[in-house]
């Protein structure tokens, strides 16, 4: 990181400094502008299959929001996650999924219910919101090297974007 010299501490006089000047105003333009956008914290979600309710009702889409610390430490305690590690995504998954269909007393219990396929693909879905914040990619074609984004959640066919 490059520590930015108040302007009495700064060279004067050579070209150099003031093209460097320019670059560090760039930057820091870039810096206020990214702490002006809003974080975003939830993500919606189509289940490959769906969660069947006591009606028989089907519902895929939902709504998953980031994790907290909190989120991640307070499975540990569940006594059911002592007995068995693997009931740890069950828990942890129950914290952050706030919405299945028209479910939104998302619990336990409720990704219990949920088929296998359904289950794999929201600890996935955690891994990518997790770990980047966004379910997309950036991508360079390699034809044009121009830059865009894939929405890697899916949602369209093979080759849109």
């Amino acid at each position: 990181m490059r520590r930015v010299l108040s302007a009495s501490a700064r060279p004067s006089g050579d070209a150099s400094s003031a093209a460097s000047r320019g670059g560090e105003r760039d930057k820091e333009g870039t810096a206020a502008r990214e702490s002006r956008e809003t974080l975003r914290t939830e993500f919606p979600f189509e289940l490959p299959r769906g969660y069947v309710d006591d009606a028989g009702t089907v519902h895929r889409s939902g709504v998953m929001r980031l994790a907290t610390a909190r989120d991640e430490l307070i499975p540990l305690r569940d006594d059911r996650v002592r007995e068995n590690a693997a009931y740890l995504s069950v828990v942890l998954i129950a914290r952050v999924v706030s919405r299945i269909g028209t479910v939104d007393d998302i619990h336990p219990g409720v990704i219990e219910d949920l088929f296998a396929s359904d289950l794999a693909f929201l600890q996935d879905f955690y891994r990518r919101i997790n770990a980047e914040g966004h379910t997309r990619a950036a991508v360079t074609c390699p034809s044009c090297q121009e830059n865009f984004a894939v929405d890697l959640a899916g949602g369209g066919r093979p080759g849109e974007s």
